[in-house]
């Protein structure tokens, strides 16, 4: 049994960042990705329920959307796994908050900035050569000048983050290090002994848990763990497909297990 939750969990997520009494957590977190500007002191948490109607992603994404004092508008998504356009379904989820600052009567359109954060347990990135851990998107021009700055997206491939404890050089890393590895920690490791951090901590034990939010976060743990062997059970059904076919055109099954990542043993039994 794990000391701390998994907050790829709803559970887990919504624990750390969602709840009133731990708000200092989420500000902090979103500091790390804002501009000086934008730096938040205070915010709150929105009722969300023009997203209703799309609960059938609800498995596999969850959010929490929050208003800074000075207006900004801001969505924190933790995706458990990829969906089908993905840009496009963030793209279309942006547009909520730009609706929602609409005004009845003699309005002047005016704006203000929107931040779209999505904690990918997964990566998009298909090719190599453009594998980002962090993708920081505007709206810009032919010329690569920024065009409309009050649009904002930033995509974090966890999958990517690959830095070892001794490798931290910032705030931002450490927050992304307890991320990636709060399940698996025994103990609070010392580079992430501040205020903050132990904090995060004590919210995130279990053995601090009601009986209630143990049940609720067994079950939110059990539904993470189904959407992954999903997805692990699409990806090797996808491989042997390719495999049974490459062995059809007598491709060397030496060639076959490199490619696919599957067994000679697995391979002769296609």
């Amino acid at each position: 049994m794990s000391r701390f939750i998994n907050p790829y969990t709803d559970f887990g997520f919504k624990k750390l960042f969602g709840e009133e009494a731990n708000k200092e957590l989420l500000i902090d977190f979103l500091n790390q990705l804002l501009p000086p500007r934008h730096q938040i002191t205070e915010l709150n948490f929105r009722n969300v329920e023009s997203f209703a109607e799309l609960s059938h992603e609800r498995k596999a994404i969850f959010d929490i959307h929050c208003q800074t004092q000075s207006g900004e508008r801001i969505i924190v998504e933790m995706q458990k796994a990829k969906v089908n356009y993905f840009k496009d379904r963030s793209l279309f989820y942006s547009t909520f908050p730009i609706r929602e600052q609409s005004k009845r009567g003699e309005w002047d359109f005016r704006l203000n900035p929107i931040y779209m954060i999505a904690i990918l347990d997964f990566q998009y990135d298909e090719k190599e050569e453009k594998q980002k851990f962090l993708r920081s998107i505007k709206l810009k021009d032919q010329d690569g000048e920024i065009f409309y700055d009050k649009l904002n997206f930033k995509f974090l491939q966890m999958p990517l983050f690959d830095k070892q404890e001794n490798e931290l050089e910032s705030h931002f890393d450490k927050w992304i290090y307890f991320l990636k590895k709060l399940e698996s920690f025994d103990e609070i490791p010392s580079i992430l002994k501040e205020p903050i951090f132990e904090k995060a901590f004590g919210v995130a034990e279990i053995a601090n848990m009601t009986s209630e939010q143990y049940a609720e976060y067994q079950e939110s743990l059990l539904t993470y763990i189904e959407v992954k062997e999903v997805v692990k059970t699409a990806k090797d059904d996808g491989k042997r497909e390719v495999a049974s076919e490459l062995k059809k055109l007598g491709v060397a099954l030496e060639i076959i297990a490199q490619s696919t990542g599957l067994s000679i043993h697995e391979i002769l039994s296609l």
